[in-house]
């Protein structure tokens, strides 16, 4: 009965949260109105979610995301400097394609997500195989350098987490 009325309890808990941080108060009402779209969201798209993805290692999470936050407030520092202090001309920006070892399309979902959330990168495109991604660096000095990074500070966790 709970599986039936929960199918997705985390997305349930998610949606609560992310409502109650839309709305900036937390009041009754808002709780109530929270948890009605926590359960008739995850009720009305469950036919699309045929399986749920398997976390085996949920406390990587917690340190994948201090890892994406501290890159992103980087990179913001990076791209800002890029900006004000560097012509257009003269910036190496360029396409990597980027082989992945994961095979997981949650795991690659996140991935390609984290990359374009990190300011001066964007995931391009996926290969029709699924075993690459192709991602644009607004300023990336050796493609090697920045495959090498992308898979050692984002690739292995999400490694560990979904597979």
């Amino acid at each position: 009965m709970a599986m039936r009325l929960f199918p997705h309890p985390l997305l349930t808990v998610w949606i609560v949260v992310v409502w109650i941080l839309l709305v900036n108060t937390i009041t009754f009402g808002h709780l109530v109105l929270g948890l009605v779209l926590g359960v008739l969201i995850p009720l009305t798209t469950s036919a699309y979610w045929p399986g749920r993805p398997r976390v085996r290692s949920p406390l990587m999470m917690i340190e994948f995301m201090l890892v994406v936050l501290w890159d992103i407030v980087v990179s913001n520092i990076q791209v800002a400097s890029l900006i004000l202090f560097r012509r257009g001309d003269s910036l190496q920006s360029r396409f990597i394609t980027v082989p992945l070892d994961l095979n997981s399309p949650e795991a690659i979902t996140v991935l390609a997500g984290t990359i374009t959330m990190t300011p001066g990168t964007v995931s391009a495109d996926i290969s029709a195989d699924g075993r690459a991604l192709l991602v644009h660096c607004l300023e990336a000095d050796g493609a090697d350098d920045t495959v090498a990074q992308i898979k050692h500070r984002y690739e292995r966790r999400l490694k560990r987490i979904f597979e």
